[in-house]
């Protein structure tokens, strides 16, 4: 009974979450737990697409976001359990001489009769008990709720594990079957033949990003897709998605820690996240570049220029034209171990984005500034 009564208190004094707050973290998880199960069932269509890059594409995304989800779900399980705790922290001394009163009130019927106050103290006693019973009756069901969330988020977290592990698992097989794919294509268009020589040599005699990008837009001859024209282009300026699921880390001419600052966005992601051209484009190089590393350039439209940087792996060859969302590459890293992707979360790292692609626009052989072309949170 004491026992009871202690919940109570402590229940009145953490305060009932609305039952919307309450079930947030819950139908997030569930939701993405579902999201996961489509896209394995997903990824298994893939193997008799007729797109298989295009099926494969669209399943590591639906991996990605589901993973992520998943992650979210747990982060604000987490939060609230370590809130609820500060508040009954804070309040211990308070909660101590509360169930101190409540020891003390009268437990039977049979403790009534004997009230040394006589009739008139009984029914003072009985009146007050009357009052407060619907109180702890309302209590009693918002702790019931309250109990019954904390056994939904326990048994979430010991499902995640295997969740997690099964997504996980899923989406490197979705990496390892795309980049199969996409060297075994052989059905992209070619707007050019490639002249590896010339590459080289313009590689060699480039110290720069910005070097290499302008010998590269010198280059002649028709490059760019076919009736891709600069003001259709221009007219998608503000509706472009981002290359890769990211946030901006540094704007245009921002500069970092160490005073450099570069004319082109850097942009953090998720480990391994796909990235994809955001407009249809034909490959002009890609291959290592400096200490960009893996480097790939489109070309949307004549006299313009993207240019990505910083991934582990790139897809194509110079010359073939892509539509728009074709995959481009993957970023570097590696996928958090089960037990760390938990971890991470309980500690409110949130949705950890560890890796970085840079990524400039080029017009006329200049750079200029890529952030008002996309579509983006603002962070």
């Amino acid at each position: 009974m004491r026992r009871a009564r202690a919940l109570l208190v402590i229940l009145a004094l953490a305060g009932a979450a609305p039952a919307a707050a309450q079930s947030a973290p819950a139908e997030t998880a569930r939701a993405a737990a579902e999201a996961l199960r489509a896209a394995a069932r997903s990824l298994q269509d893939a193997e008799g697409a007729r797109d298989r890059v295009a099926a494969l594409s669209e399943t590591i995304r639906a991996y990605e976001d589901g993973l992520a989800a998943l992650r979210e779900g747990m982060r604000r399980a987490a939060i609230r359990e370590q809130a609820i705790a500060l508040v009954l922290d804070a309040r211990r001394a308070e909660i101590a001489q509360l169930l101190g009163a409540l020891s003390g009130m009268p437990q039977s019927p049979e403790t009534l009769l004997l009230h040394p106050a006589g009739p008139l103290g009984t029914a003072r006693a009985g009146m007050m008990l009357g009052e407060v019973t619907p109180v702890l009756k309302a209590e009693a069901d918002a702790l019931r709720t309250r109990l019954e969330e904390i056994a939904l988020m326990r048994a979430l977290q010991e499902s995640a594990a295997q969740t997690l592990a099964e997504g996980l698992a899923g989406a490197q097989r979705a990496r390892t079957e795309l980049s199969q794919a996409m060297s075994e294509r052989r059905d992209l268009p070619r707007r050019f033949a490639a002249d590896p020589d010339r590459l080289r040599d313009l590689i060699e005699a480039s110290d720069t990003l910005d070097g290499f990008a302008a010998g590269l837009a010198q280059t002649e001859g028709p490059t760019a897709p076919e009736n891709s024209l600069p003001g259709d282009f221009a007219a998608l300026r503000g509706r472009l998605a981002l290359p890769v699921e990211a946030t901006i880390l540094r704007r245009f001419d921002e500069s970092d820690a160490a005073d450099v600052s570069r004319p082109g966005l850097v942009l953090a992601t998720r480990p391994l996240a796909l990235v994809t051209t955001p407009v249809p484009a034909t490959i002009r190089y890609r291959g290592p570049l400096l200490d960009y590393g893996n480097v790939i350039v489109l070309e949307p439209a004549e006299g313009y220029l993207m240019v990505l940087a910083g991934l582990a792996e790139v897809y194509g060859a110079e010359g073939e034209v892509l539509s728009a969302g074709r995959p481009v590459g993957l970023m570097g890293g590696a996928d958090p171990r089960t037990a760390a992707f938990l971890d991470g979360a309980s500690n409110r790292d949130g949705d950890l984005r560890t890796e970085t692609l840079y990524m400039e626009l080029r017009q006329g052989g200049r750079p200029v500034d890529p952030e008002p072309w996309f579509t983006h949170d603002k962070d």
